[in-house]
């Protein structure tokens, strides 16, 4: 049979294997599946198609048109998803393994589309922050904007996930306005490819922003510079020596890197035998040591738990695991599939005995096991060690066999779990089972530090949480030392990464113009009619309405607190008013004075503006008494599309007194009409 032939994406073509090129064999049989590699790419050609062509490109597009990019993106490969579930077969992943890889890493674009739209403006400027004041009259001010890198972004993937670990990179780094260059893990790379050729060949993107290599990077890194990015995932002797290429180090070339790490679960004290989260602890520990057979950098490999409870924990967690069938990933029966190679399987099995010099296995036989499935595939069982002094080990804490693999080790009270706990120097994430909050702030407070991220787990979250293992788009996924120091993911945090955060100084003008957000002291716009008749597109930053003035009355105030039933005495009982420190007698309330402010600004016949969405940032500076008067400027602030028929008109709304004193201020958001 004809191996597979796995491509390289590179400046506008697809190369085919070639010299240098890599046998890959099947995780299920062990027989040569796939060839992938050619030492002839042309890396710089590559580099500069990214440069030259993939950024201008990207650039040229909003955040939200690079979030419907991403969206779209998701929906070209939810049409393919079972050609790649078909593929990730070889991988030694199971169906369940799939939903995990290839399923997550399409939600994860969807996230990242909908975070873009909805948390990042229309604009190919990122602003950061409020705005500082640096001169005691505002003509001079500051303002941290963040906007795309001008270079490309290196992928070094793991062969774990060749779905999710490119998605989970490659949606905040075109979600920036940056171009990749995507190099998976070559035992798996046959489905990274693939998922590439469905983004491609759907023309979605722009030319440039995305290639691949299958294969070796040949002396990429070493042509890169200060307006590129590497991000790294996979195990810290290999980041270590990429970290250290000459070129990264000279030109301060950002590393954001991913590593292995030895993640611990705690089970709490309370959690005793016969909890719903003794029970959950169980049905945690036993997913992660089988989902992926073990090959996921999340996965638990230092089991915590009361030294009174070590024996039922390793009671039951046998039993579970006994129930796994491992087999061919095909299979519907099959758990637990295979690893990825023959050569992984060795190096799980080196690694485990290295292991059980300082622990006794108590489950899991890799000589003798129930195997449902061909002898030469890269099959291992489950193994389960039990550590009886974890405060004189070492290997277990250094140690990481990256399969399912994992040491149980007892603790004598809570302080002792978390220093177990950080022995790891440094870990992805670190869970807790408990039922006691004084116990999760407890660890919370002495293992965050060494910790990218805390997973906590009782009866009243576990139907509707995720599990330890899922890092989630929302939260950043990284973590300290060993795990490598950088993060991923997280949002809009993940975004910034693959920009730079630049502080600009300058006239409230110029800070309007550059964030295309209005700022006060920024030259007024005066409207050709009231901007309520205006549609989204007529609308300018800028453009500002004043009113007319209006006096409140004791009248006004007696009237509102009745018919509200807000009869605070600040408002209705003079003498206790003017002993209170904040009011020289009774006073107006403030929602009286936003709604007489609706009054003087709104435009009441039918007009673009739709609704009134929300109000945010709402201040009152200045108490109103009887007898003062106020008056409104309302003053388009930003504008954000949302669809065809509408977009977001956020409004600066100020209220003044009779003096010109600052009363209230606040930000109303309309939707508005095109």
């Amino acid at each position: 049979m004809s191996l597979h032939q796995i491509s390289s994406f590179a400046a506008g073509h697809w190369v085919a294997p070639g010299n240098g090129a890599r046998t890959i064999a099947s995780a299920i049989t062990g027989a040569p599946f796939a060839t992938a590699g050619n030492a002839a790419l042309d890396v710089q050609a590559m580099l500069d198609y990214a440069r030259n062509i993939g950024g201008p490109a990207l650039r040229k597009l909003t955040f939200h048109d690079r979030a419907r990019m991403l969206k779209a993106l998701a929906q070209a490969l939810s049409e393919h998803k079972q050609a790649l579930y078909d593929l990730s077969f070889e991988t030694g992943a199971t169906q369940k393994d799939h939903l995990i890889d290839i399923d997550g890493g399409i939600g994860t674009l969807f996230v990242f589309a909908s975070k873009g739209r909805r948390e990042m403006p229309d604009s190919d400027v990122y602003l950061d922050g409020d705005i500082e004041q640096l001169s005691r009259n505002g003509t001079f001010l500051g303002q941290h904007i963040c906007t795309p890198l001008q270079g490309v972004a290196v992928h070094i993937n793991a062969f774990n996930f060749p779905v999710w670990g490119m998605l989970e990179k490659l949606a905040p780094t075109l979600l920036a306005g940056v171009p990749a260059i995507v190099k998976p893990a070559t035992n798996s790379c046959y489905v990274t490819e693939l998922a590439v050729r469905v983004m491609l060949d759907s023309g979605i993107l722009p030319e440039g922003a995305l290639q691949l290599v299958s294969g070796g990077l040949g002396d990429m890194l070493d042509r890169l510079d200060c307006q590129d990015v590497v991000s790294f995932t996979g195990s810290a002797e290999t980041a270590l020596k990429l970290r250290q290429t000459p070129a990264i180090v000279q030109n301060s070339v950002r590393f954001v890197a991913e590593q292995d790490s030895l993640n611990a679960s705690i089970l709490g004290p309370d959690a005793v035998e016969g909890t719903p989260e003794f029970d959950l602890f169980i049905k945690e520990v036993t997913r992660e040591m089988t989902t992926k057979a073990g090959q996921k950098c999340t996965a638990i490999r230092r089991i915590i738990v009361p030294e009174s409870q070590a024996q039922a924990v390793i009671d039951a967690l046998s039993a579970k695991l006994a129930q796994v069938t491992i087999g061919d990933p095909r299979q519907d029966t099959t758990r637990m599939g295979a690893l990825v190679s023959n050569a992984q399987k060795a190096d799980v099995l080196t690694k485990a005995e290295l292991i059980e010099t300082e622990a006794m296995r108590v489950f899991g036989d890799p000589s003798a096991f129930d195997l449902q499935g061909p002898e030469t595939g890269a099959f291992v069982p489950p193994m389960l060690f039990h550590c009886a002094d974890p405060d004189n080990a070492q290997r277990v804490h250094d140690t990481e066999a990256f399969g399912p693999v994992s040491t149980v080790m007892g603790y004598r009270d809570l302080r002792h779990a978390v220093e177990l706990a950080n022995r790891g120097q440094g870990s992805l994430v670190t869970s807790l089972i408990t039922h006691d909050p004084a116990i999760a702030r407890d660890v919370v407070a002495g293992a965050a530090s060494y910790n990218g991220r805390i997973y906590i787990n009782d009866r009243d979250s576990m139907k509707e949480s995720t599990d330890h293992g899922s890092p989630l788009p929302h939260m950043v996924h990284g973590g300290p030392g060993r795990a490598g120091g950088g993060e991923e993911m997280g949002g809009v945090r993940g975004v910034m990464h693959y920009m730079q955060r630049t502080a600009i100084q300058g006239s409230p003008r110029m800070l309007t113009a550059i964030g295309q957000k209005w700022v006060p002291g920024t030259p007024e716009v005066v409207g050709p009619a009231h901007p309520f008749t205006r549609k989204f597109g007529e609308l300018s930053i800028g453009e500002t309405l004043h009113t007319a003035s209006r006096v409140i009355t004791l009248e006004d105030i007696d009237h509102f607190a009745h018919f509200t039933g807000d009869t605070f005495y600040a408002h209705m009982d003079e003498d206790a008013a003017t002993r209170n420190p904040f009011f020289p007698g009774r006073v107006a309330h403030g929602y009286l004075l936003l709604s007489f402010a609706a009054g003087l600004f709104v435009e009441p016949s039918e007009g673009p503006v739709l609704a009134n969405t929300g109000l945010d940032g709402l201040r009152f500076m200045k108490p109103v008494v009887a007898g003062d008067s106020i008056k409104v400027r309302l003053t388009v602030k930003q504008k954000t599309p949302r669809n065809e028929e509408y977009g977001e008109v956020r409004w600066h709304v100020s209220l003044t007194n009779q003096d010109d004193e600052m009363v209230a201020e606040y930000e109303l958001l309309t939707m508005c009409a095109h």
